[in-house]
């Protein structure tokens, strides 16, 4: 089984790094959550003139088995739809990714449509869909160790580019049962709590939703059991191919000491998981909005991350995290181009 080694951040320059904030001619911790975000920009590149060359943007596509239990209102085949629809630069992913500077993958990693000829499309499929997991495991011990090996290659790519920055979006009709069920078994939180609309269902939805869900958790029981209910069971039974690609994509992004963005409740609940199989990969990331869905607040709170925005967004794709990119750089510019009070000829008063 794949193993990761990632790397605590090293607090040694935390000082020098607070100092020259400080030093900043701005009154002291005058602005405010910028000044915390080039804390952990800094820490994680271990400098104090800190860069963002060569951001890059994942959007990885999957179908799951458990929409056939009617728990999204969106039909698996948007998903395919939507993904073709990205290679044309219609989606919100493309607008946010042209604004921003971010060079964009769409990567079909378990799609239940043949995209292989779709220019634009990156096939690394590790099958069209996943399985039910009301009935059985969504994916077997290989098929989770090929999509997790996906995550990690296309971070190789991006770095052997010059990356810097990683974000990461999904495509995938249903993959909010799957996040839900991760948040309550991960977290601790009851199951009821941690299930919503997704794409717009209303009350009956939810209910129909909580209960195939409830009933996928206590049939999943004998396996977990049997088999091991550690971190990467729970998440190659529940799991789409898409999140488990994400989850090996943060993973390896830790690795290599790559500032990753984390953006609403699907990728919040990869990056849930990616922190269970290796704790020290949260000191790479940056929770960028809370978004719509009801339990990504709990979710957050479960990971005691205090996101940057909350804009009321649920689109998913990536687009919060992308929204919030200019904060990051705002922080960024901050440390590179603000006097300092003595440069300035200016008074330190404080």
């Amino acid at each position: 089984m794949k193993t990761f080694k990632i790397d605590y951040i090293s607090e040694a320059m935390r000082r020098d790094i607070q100092d020259k904030i400080n030093n900043l001619n701005k009154p002291k911790g005058s602005l405010g959550r910028l000044e915390e975000l080039a804390m952990r920009v800094c820490l994680i590149q271990q400098t104090l003139s800190p860069t963002l060359n060569h951001p890059c943007h994942l959007l990885l596509g999957g179908d799951h088995g458990i929409e056939r239990e009617g728990v999204s209102v969106s039909p698996r085949e948007v998903t395919w739809q939507q993904m073709i629809n990205f290679t044309r630069g219609g989606g919100g992913v493309n607008m946010f990714c042209r604004q921003h500077g971010f060079k964009l993958r769409i990567v079909d990693v378990g799609v239940d449509y043949d995209l292989s000829g779709v220019e634009g499309i990156i096939d690394r499929k590790v099958a069209r869909g996943t399985r039910n997991f009301l009935y059985e495991p969504a994916m077997t011990e290989q098929e989770y160790e090929q999509a997790l090996q996906v995550g990690i290659d296309l971070v190789d790519d991006c770095h052997a580019e010059g990356c810097q920055v990683l974000c990461i979006g999904e495509m995938g009709i249903a993959n909010t049962s799957p996040s839900s069920i991760w948040l309550h078994l991960f977290g601790d939180v009851p199951l009821e709590q941690c299930i919503g609309a997704g794409a717009g269902l209303g009350m009956p939805g939810v209910h129909h939703k909580y209960e195939v869900l409830s009933k996928a958790v206590e049939q999943a029981k004998p396996y977990l059991r049997e088999h091991g209910a550690d971190a990467a069971t729970i998440i190659r039974y529940f799991g789409g191919f898409e999140m488990v690609a994400a989850i090996g994509a943060m993973l390896r992004a830790a690795e290599l000491h790559l500032i990753i963005l984390i953006d609403g409740f699907i990728m919040t609940a990869c990056a849930m998981a990616a922190i269970r199989l290796c704790l020290a990969a949260q000191d790479y990331m940056i929770f960028t909005h809370c978004g719509d869905e009801k339990a990504h607040r709990l979710m957050l709170d479960v990971l005691r991350a205090e996101p940057l925005l909350n804009l009321g967004l649920r689109l998913g794709e990536g687009t919060g995290a992308l929204c919030t990119y200019p904060l990051v750089d705002s922080s960024v510019r901050m440390m590179n181009e603000m006097n300092n009070f003595q440069n300035a000829n200016i008074t330190k008063y404080f």
